[in-house]
């Protein structure tokens, strides 16, 4: 499945340690419209309230715009599915300092699903060192092609 969306700064930004699979509970119009790829995951969290997982900065515009209704809010919170034994583990590792953050949007027969990635904040160096790495093995791939 291609994802619908994907949050590129959380891969640079956090070292993600587990993946957990989501789903949201979405409106008629949000849902057909995330289905089309308008669908906006960059700046995007997860934080658990009373129990519940809230999928907190996301954008996702209304299918027809002339047809939205007039309370409509395109970054409203919306809650994420999952089983009580997940959120009861993810709460335990949140408050030991672990973040949680959405990685990308995919359908699963027909239900909208996120991909979310429990991990910790990279440090400034740490980002660094991730930049240098990207760069030697994208000059190492330019060099392969011309050493045939």
């Amino acid at each position: 499945m291609p994802p619908i969306a994907v949050n590129k700064n959380a891969t640079f930004d956090y070292e993600i340690a587990e993946k957990f699979s989501a789903g949201v509970e979405l409106t008629g119009h949000e849902a057909k419209s995330a289905k089309r790829g308008r669908f906006d995951l960059s700046g995007a969290r997860v934080n658990l309230r009373g129990g519940e997982a809230w999928l907190v900065g996301t954008s996702i515009p209304s299918f027809q715009p002339g047809n939205t209704p007039a309370e409509y809010d395109v970054t409203r919170s919306r809650k994420l599915l999952l089983k009580k034994d997940e959120l009861l583990y993810l709460d335990g590792k949140l408050k030991s300092g672990l973040t949680l953050v959405p990685l990308c949007a995919y359908t699963n027969r027909g239900f909208l699903k996120i991909e979310l990635g429990l991990g910790r904040m990279r440090k400034k160096y740490d980002k660094r060192e991730a930049i240098k790495k990207r760069d030697m093995e994208r000059d190492l791939r330019r060099l392969k092609p011309n050493e045939h």
